[in-house]
């Protein structure tokens, strides 16, 4: 069986976007749908493939070394793609609310078509192992760095967090952003394996 670990980084909207977002602020501004301020408004892009952009994949075939796939993000979802055909399983984090759907939403915004279907329904196990939800049995979140912790795992978040990549981003620190990913999957594929007594 064909076990891909997975984990995505991913950004807030580009620039050239930040005009039409404006109007969508203030729209849900007069509507009481938010109170935060613009910048905290923007930041928030980067939880949705809407507006969001991914700025990297890590992943790793069942044991073998993690790869990272970065540059254009175009380019880094055609290549998703083309390695997904070979997986039978996809395994990572919150990756049915959120890595696989940003993915799903940005390869249709730069017309990027699937190579196969992943289906994202809830309690869906067939292709997906999201550890969060199998951990808990669909029944309320924790985070990795909580489960790392309780398996005795080295945690991925000791140099940075989620959180953190935009602004490592905007300080030009990509690289940095890169390994944390990588860390990220590592952690991925020891938990799984605890999980499953491997």
């Amino acid at each position: 069986m064909n076990k891909l670990f997975f984990d995505i980084e991913t950004l807030p909207a580009d620039k050239d976007k930040h005009q039409i977002l404006k109007k969508f602020y203030k729209s849900r501004l007069k509507q009481g749908k938010t109170k935060s301020i613009f910048q905290d408004f923007l930041a928030g892009t980067s939880f949705g493939g809407t507006f969001g952009r991914i700025l990297c994949i890590s992943y790793a075939f069942n044991d073998e070394p993690i790869k990272t796939l970065k540059g254009d993000e175009k380019k880094i979802i055609e290549d998703f793609w083309q390695i997904a055909e070979r997986v039978d399983l996809f395994i990572g984090h919150n990756i049915l609310q959120f890595d696989l759907i940003f993915i799903r939403q940005r390869s249709i915004i730069l017309g990027v078509r699937p190579t196969r279907n992943i289906d994202l329904k809830k309690y869906y196990s067939k292709d997906v192992y999201d550890i969060m939800h199998e951990w808990n049995n669909w029944n309320g979140t924790i985070s990795m760095d909580e489960l790392a912790h309780a398996f005795g795992i080295p945690s991925s978040k000791s140099k940075m967090d989620g959180s953190q990549v935009a602004g490592f981003h905007e300080a030009g620190k990509d690289e940095e952003i890169y390994k944390y990913c990588a860390a990220d999957v590592k952690v991925t594929r020891s938990i799984y394996k605890k999980m499953n007594y491997e």
